[in-house]
């Protein structure tokens, strides 16, 4: 029995196929985006219908190498950006570009809505989180204010994997991993906040979708569909979510106190709680998983950029870069690179520059420039696990995925920094392996048959125990020394205004 899972990326659309009896992905497939150029700064933004062509070809192009199997589809999940908001009008038509993460352009809206609930402090109180500059809730203050006539042409309002579920299905409806990347959820009772909704705008719930179970079918493919597909009508679609908690759910992490940290486009570290995981501080996003438990989520969107950066530089490729990092010694005698590229979610610095500190004529070379990129990243990553572990969180180990845990030298130097072993699990296509087991979930759930989570996790999930990382005591005791003066840099210079 095959499951389909498809990740709405920024980048582009991943498409697998997970045969679920021998536990093998047998098919895969990946479509680029585009992004909408000559936009103002701060602004980044796609077209939502290239989504749906995205899906359609790689959806056709797995199920063509599936050959004589496509009968075997049982189900589809859908994963998409945890940003991402789609506007359709009573005709169902695409109203106007998605704003993606990185775009900056409602950060008034976002601290307007901040002032009028007491700041950071009274939104957590009042709904579990403060929705930032990358939330829906922003947006849509936005929308209003600079887009009046697109805001009111609006009929409904659908995340991006939401919105491409609806085109599978017809059907309308979220679940609660989506709806809290909105920003407009009450993260604790898993319902929208009615005193958010109502001080943006009171019809906005009005085109919010209802709220459904992680655990139960969004509903049938469309007939016409799944006769161009040429797989059965009686396919179902998932109830989807966001990329984070899908990535989560491919790594395995279903229990109480797991983690998991996925190196893609971004470095993304989530921790699994039984209760909502509620951070004061407002670092440590607190989110509802697609498993119907909760999530404590950081992202470090430097991740790639800095390494990138580095790469483009010296002309190195993936492998140079990585021989580069491991030919200087932890620590990088004493380079330490702030890697603010961009603007970073933790720490909280949407207007972030890069500071490369402790430089002198020994380090100061191409090989120790690799190396504190390379550590930057980790550190921050690091800085991250440790709120988490001021939440409560102490993990045996910590689950890998993602393209960015193939190289030994990042994974030892993660384990370094976290001080707990790593391991890379089996699934490292992420995300769109978790749409296709929680579709598999709810497609067994519907058929009256017993498969939860921690089973389907279980069976699926194995860790690479042969590239399994140890920490090192005393490297993991310098980096800890690196991350406190890294986290001292921050908060000297951006107070200043010099970061």
């Amino acid at each position: 029995m095959h499951f389909l899972g498809i990740e709405i990326g920024h980048g582009g659309t991943r498409a697998v196929a997970l045969d679920l009896e021998s536990s093998v992905i047998r098919a895969e497939a990946w479509v680029p985006h585009d992004w909408i150029e000559g936009l103002p700064a701060g602004y980044r933004e796609q077209d939502p219908a290239q989504w749906i062509d995205a899906v359609d070809r790689a959806v056709r192009q797995c199920l063509s190498a599936l050959e004589g199997h496509k009968d075997r589809v049982a189900a589809i999940g859908v994963a998409g950006p945890q940003r991402g908001l789609v506007l359709l009008d009573e005709a169902n038509r695409i109203i106007r570009p998605a704003k993606l993460a990185g775009d900056v352009s409602v950060k008034k809206q976002a601290d307007e809505i901040a002032r009028a609930f007491g700041g950071a402090p009274g939104l957590i109180e009042l709904a579990g989180q403060a929705p930032g500059v990358e939330s829906a809730a922003a947006e849509c203050l936005w929308l209003k204010q600079h887009e009046p006539y697109h805001f009111q042409r609006a009929a409904s309002l659908l995340t991006a994997q939401d919105f491409i579920a609806y085109w599978l299905t017809g059907e309308r409806a979220t679940e609660p991993g989506s709806a809290s990347g909105t920003g407009l959820l009450d993260i604790r009772t898993r319902k929208w906040s009615a005193e958010l909704l109502d001080f943006i705008d009171p019809q906005l719930a009005s085109l919010l979708p209802p709220i459904g179970a992680p655990d139960q079918p969004r509903g049938l493919l469309r007939p016409a569909l799944a006769r161009e597909w040429g797989i059965s009508e009686l396919v179902q679609v998932g109830a989807g979510s966001a990329a984070p908690m899908l990535a989560a759910l491919a790594a395995g992490c279903v229990t109480n106190g797991t983690v998991a940290v996925e190196l893609g486009s971004a470095g993304v570290i989530v921790g699994v709680g039984d209760s909502p995981v509620i951070d004061y501080r407002g670092e440590i996003t607190p989110l509802c998983n697609a498993t119907g438990t909760w999530l404590g989520l950081a992202t470090t969107t430097n991740a790639a950029v800095a390494p990138e950066v580095l790469r483009r530089h010296y002309g190195w490729t993936a492998e140079q870069f990585e021989a580069m990092v491991a030919s200087v010694s932890p620590g990088a005698d004493g380079l330490l690179l702030l890697p603010y590229f961009t603007g970073e979610s933790i720490p909280r610095l949407p207007d972030g520059t890069g500071v490369l500190h402790g430089i002198t004529p020994e380090n100061f070379t191409p090989a120790h420039m690799a190396r504190a990129a390379a550590e930057g990243v980790a550190l921050g990553l690091g800085y991250a696990m440790s709120r988490l572990r001021d939440l409560g969180f102490d993990p045996p180990e910590i689950r890998l995925l993602g393209p960015g845990v193939s190289s030994p030298v990042t994974r030892q130097l993660l384990a370094d920094v976290f001080g707990a072993p790593v391991v890379p699990v089996s699934s490292r296509q992420g995300a769109a392996v978790g749409a296709a087991m929680q579709a598999a979930v709810a497609f067994f759930h519907e058929s009256g048959e017993s498969l939860g989570f921690e089973e389907i996790a279980s069976y699926l999930v194995v860790g690479d125990l042969a590239s399994r990382c140890e920490p090192d005591p005393q490297a993991h005791e310098m980096y800890q020394e690196m991350m406190s003066r890294q986290q001292y840099l921050v908060d000297t210079l951006h107070p200043a205004g010099f970061l």
